[in-house]
């Protein structure tokens, strides 16, 4: 139960270290704060704006399972939020990594999110309107 409370409370202060970094509004400072913010949250920020949605679940794949969940979960947001701070091809790159992490999470987490699921149809009216 504590694991779990933990956990609870590291994803509330991610997202409102999200929130904050969105208010900025120089871009160049929302990407320094976006890269901080995977390197203190998700892992080395080198690493996971690169890699697939497949190296990047294998890289999390030793963590217990609720903490891993977690961690997809704020990948998952800085995709889709990051890709605001990109053109294509970028953008659509970094919104399909997202899709396929909240749809990762849609099957695994055993939780449901109205949120979660708005984002992945705005994702998929992106890609139909572009």
């Amino acid at each position: 139960m504590l694991e779990r409370d933990y956990i609870m409370r590291l994803i509330q202060e991610f997202m409102a270290a999200l929130e904050r970094m969105l208010e900025k509004p120089e871009i160049e400072e929302r990407r320094k704060e976006i890269q901080t913010l995977y390197d203190k949250y998700v892992g080395p920020y080198s690493f996971y704006h690169t890699a697939t949605v497949e190296e990047a679940l294998e890289a999390l794949a030793g963590i217990d399972e609720e903490h891993r969940i977690g961690k997809i979960e704020m990948l998952a947001e800085l995709c889709y939020n990051e890709a605001r701070m990109f053109s294509k091809p970028e953008s659509d790159m970094l919104l399909d990594k997202a899709y396929q992490l909240f749809d990762y999470l849609e099957h695994n987490s055993g939780t449901f999110s109205f949120d979660r699921r708005n984002k992945m149809n705005f994702i998929i009216s992106q890609k139909v309107n572009s």
